[in-house]
Formats: C-alpha cells, structure tokens, sequence
C-alpha cells in the first residue's frame, strides 16, 4: 500500500522542519486533520543546519538597519543577487527569528541576561548575528525538531531515502523542462531498512535536502550531503541555476584524509582572528583592505595562491593574541576539538586551516514564493536558488533564507491547497530484471574518481582547460554508471553516487557558459 499525506516533506534540517511545523500549527489551529510526512534517509537532526556553526542574520539593533544588510548582501553577491528578494528576506527576517525563539531557539545574551549579544562577520557593515555558542544550526535543529515532534499532524520516517520524484512522466506522458503543466505527486522512496522502494504520495511536495559538498574532496558538509533533491529535481524536467558559484570557506581545520572537514567558523575571524602563511606572516593585506574580514570569495582565493605560491598543505589561523576566556565562551566546541584531536593550545599555538567546500549558491529555481516550474514542488533551503546569494553568500544568511523561505511556501502551499488532486493511476517501483550489485567498490572508486575531478578542475581558481577536461573525464563516469544502475536494485551507494555525477555535470556545465568572474566563479581565461 502507498503512503498517501496532504504534504510531503524530503529533508528535516531547518528549511523542511519550519515548513512543515507552519503547516501543522495552521491546520491544527481550524481543527483540520492533515498528513504530514517528513523523509530523511538517516536520523532527523543529520542535517546540514546541524554543521551550521556561526548564526543567523538580522536586523535587530537599532543602530543597524535593513538599508545596511540589504547593501552587504548585494555587495557580497558581486550584485549578481535579485534585489527584490534580497529585501524580501532582510525585512522579514526579525519575524521568522521571533518565531524561532517561540519555539524555544535559545541564543547568547550578553552579560546581565537582557539584550542579545550580537556577532559581526566577514562583509557584514554592523553586529547582527544571533548565535548560540558556536553550535547555532544545533540549537536551531534542537528546538525545530522538539516543536515539529509536539505536533500530532507531522510524521518523521528516519532511514528513507528519495529515488525519484514522481510527475507526470511516470503516468506515461511526454514531459519537458520548460512546460508549465507538469505536476509532481509526490515520491519513490527507499525504506533503508528492508530495502523496498515505497510510494510516498502527496499532494503537495517540498525539497528541503540541503546541498552538494561531497562531490568535493574537501567539504564541511556531513556526508548525507550529496545533492540529491537536486538531481532529482532535474530529472523530473526541474530548472537549476546558478550551480557554478560553490562557496569554499576559508579555514575549515587541516586534518589529512578526514572527511567531513571540521569548520572552523567565519566567526573566529570576526572575534579577531589572523591568517597567515606557515612562516608567521600576515598575507591578507595583500588582497584586500578588508583584511581577514573580507567576503568569503577573496579570503578563499587568496589561501589558495598562498598555499599554490609557497606550496603548503594549509596556512595558519592566529588566536593566540584574543582573550583566551572569552574566545572559549564563544567557541567552546572549537576549542576542545581543536585540543582534542591536535592537541592545539589556542593561548598559544595557530590553527592549521585549508580551504573546503561549504556552501551552494545556486540549485533549483524557485520563485518568491519557493515554487519549482513543477506545479505543487517546492524548493527551499541550500538545494534551492532564490537569488538572494547572487554570486556569493553573505555569512549567516543561509540559515535565514531557509526560515524565511519556509514561510513563504508555506504561505503558497495552504493558498494552493484546494488545487492540488492526486490522481489513482501512479504505478508502483518497477525494478525487474535488476540484481544487487556484487562489487561495490566499483561505486566506492567513481566516487574517489568525482571527488578527484571536482577539486582539481572545478575548485576555487578553474580555467576552460581545466573544466573541459573535468567534462570528459565525467561523461566516462557517467557511463559507466548508468549502465551499473540500469542492472542494480536500488541502494544509496548507487542512487547517490547517480546524483552526485548529475549535479557535478550541472556544475561544469554553467561554469563552462560563464564568461566572466564573479563572486565566486573565477576562471583564469576571463582575465585574458
């Protein structure tokens, strides 16, 4: 039997958590009963909100303003971000914080308990970073999950994993990219645990699945994060865009081999950070007037030619001059696995950094509303575009944009609702003539293969050399791939490895039709 929900939810960190909660708060409000599924292919709070350490942005002091954030995130985007949603998202950010803290989000308050203490990060013009510790999107999660569990419309299933969308196509019709009469209806599941593919109906669909960092050898992103909502989206005729600006940070911690980097966050730097080469010495006056506090983008690219120049493995991060009871307070987690696991005393030794992958501007386009061209798909969060990143984010407004963004497809979702049908001739998973794959190695070394590809020609600094060969060598992989997926029965190791050769392909592909630098998308042959 399929499972049948008014709303289906794929992803459980702060973007579909706080969609999903709005939704059953507005139903449970008018004593209307709803189902609300919640997928997420490990636990609920493996997410990438979880691994979000610095805050969340907004306008909350009065001697800050909306002017102000709204021109930081221009600037930041290289005015590559769609103004109109920029101020969407700056002006109602204080609300959807509000609402965070109604759900008991808890953030740091200054000394005397009345007024929160405020963080400024790199490209921000003034203190408006709400933040808890340097555990933040945690908190976050903790607090969505604690709502999201109290409400009796929603249902979390732990160990699902999403295959494939479900639109029009599988009732056997004739779908493109750009018609405007494709209908999703929900999703293939994976049931992890008796390896079955389930049909998870729903009305209405939201992508919530975070973003792309393990097509790179380096990223701070957990392992789940392997843009599958994107490459499904995608499969099902959805548009991507933008997927060429890949936001590396700048200090994750250098620890060889290791994978998810450590982030060391934006914020160390805020708090008085400096960055130098191996040698002890500064470097960023080099680059930028900015120093160490400059956008993302700039600090990345300038450890990138020093570690190139010098030819290091890292550059160093010095705290040794902050105040060391303070830094703690602030960094707590920082500071003990700094100690733990390098045996780094931070009043006096540098943190070895490096930069990773971290973050994805692009993804699939939505609307200002979070719409998908797929009628009754949303997309909010990092697998979404909504222009508000442009060509480079600004530091914590990706946990505000997913809240934000929330709402207003929540918002959409209950507008739409009585339009949404669901039809009763959706066929069942047809996987005949398929076996389980005996060597899974051979996924295990496509994968190395991608990482490989990706970080060597589709990294920080790239070049039309670099990303044709990179195109190449992916089109083998592809090949290889399809044909082993075509004979298997569905697994993750197979089905993720499919989305992250689908993603990376889209990756190469816009950073091959840019023809010019921006934000983060920096091509040698552009300067010629």
């Amino acid at each position: 039997m399929p499972h049948q929900f008014d709303f289906l939810v794929i992803g459980s960190g702060i973007a579909g958590l706080s969609y999903a909660t709005k939704l059953a708060m507005h139903f449970e409000a008018q004593q209307q009963t709803v189902r609300i599924g919640v997928i997420t292919k490990v636990q609920a709070d493996e997410t990438n909100t979880k691994y979000a350490q610095g805050g969340i942005a907004a306008v909350w002091s009065e001697a800050d303003s909306f002017e102000k954030h709204i021109e930081d995130t221009m600037v930041a985007g290289d005015f590559l971000s769609d103004r109109h949603i920029v101020e969407i998202v700056v002006r109602e950010a204080p609300g959807r914080i509000q609402e965070l803290i109604s759900y008991g989000t808890r953030f740091d308050k200054e000394h005397g308990g009345k007024d929160y203490d405020l963080a400024k990060e790199g490209g921000h013009s003034d203190f408006r970073i709400l933040h808890f510790k340097d555990i933040t999107g945690a908190e976050i999660e903790r607090a969505l999950l604690e709502k999201a569990n109290s409400l009796k419309s929603i249902e979390i299933f732990t160990h699902f994993y999403a295959v494939e969308l479900i639109t029009r196509h599988q009732l056997g019709e004739t779908v493109h990219r750009y018609d405007t009469d494709n209908k999703c209806f929900g999703a293939y599941v994976l049931n992890t645990r008796t390896g079955e593919v389930e049909q998870f109906l729903a009305k209405t669909t939201l992508l919530a699945t975070g973003g792309i960092g393990n097509i790179y050898q380096n990223t701070t992103n957990p392992n789940i994060a392997t843009g599958d909502g994107i490459a499904m989206a995608y499969r099902a005729k959805g548009i991507g865009k933008d997927m060429e600006f890949i936001q590396f940070h700048p200090t994750a911690l250098y620890e060889p081999g290791k994978k998810p980097n450590f982030l060391i966050s934006e914020a160390v730097r805020g708090f008085g950070g400096i960055l130098r080469t191996r040698k002890g010495e500064t470097f960023m006056e080099n680059y930028d007037p900015r120093l160490s506090l400059a956008p993302r983008d700039i600090v990345a690219r300038a450890i990138d030619s020093e570690m190139k120049k010098a030819g290091d493995p890292h550059v160093y991060l010095d705290v040794t001059h902050c105040d060391y009871d303070k830094f703690i307070e602030h960094f707590p987690n920082i500071t003990a696995y700094c100690r733990d696991h390098l045996g780094l005393d931070l009043r006096k030794d540098y943190i070895p950094v490096v930069p990773a992958q971290h973050y994805l501007c692009g993804g699939i386009r939505v609307n200002e509303w979070g719409q998908t061209n797929i009628q009754f798909l949303y997309a909010v969060g990092e697998c979404s575009c909504t222009g508000l990143h442009g060509a480079n984010r600004l530091a914590s407004n990706s946990l505000l944009e997913a809240v934000v963004f929330g709402h207003r497809a929540y918002q959409k979702t209950t507008e739409l609702f009585g339009q949404a049908v669901l039809p009763d001739n959706i066929p069942d998973w047809n996987d005949a003539g398929t076996t389980h794959p005996e060597e899974l190695v051979l996924v295990t070394e496509m994968k190395k293969e991608l990482e490989s590809i990706m970080s060597n020609y589709v990294g920080i600094v790239r070049s039309n050399r670099r990303l044709k060969r990179a195109m190449d060598r992916l089109e083998l992989i592809y090949l290889e791939h399809e044909e082993l997926y075509r004979q298997s029965k569905v697994s993750v190791p197979v089905c993720e490895l499919r989305n992250m050769i689908e993603v990376a392909y889209l990756v190469i592909k816009m950073a091959m039709a840019r023809r010019e630098n921006r934000g983060l998308h920096f091509n040698l042959d552009n300067l010629k």
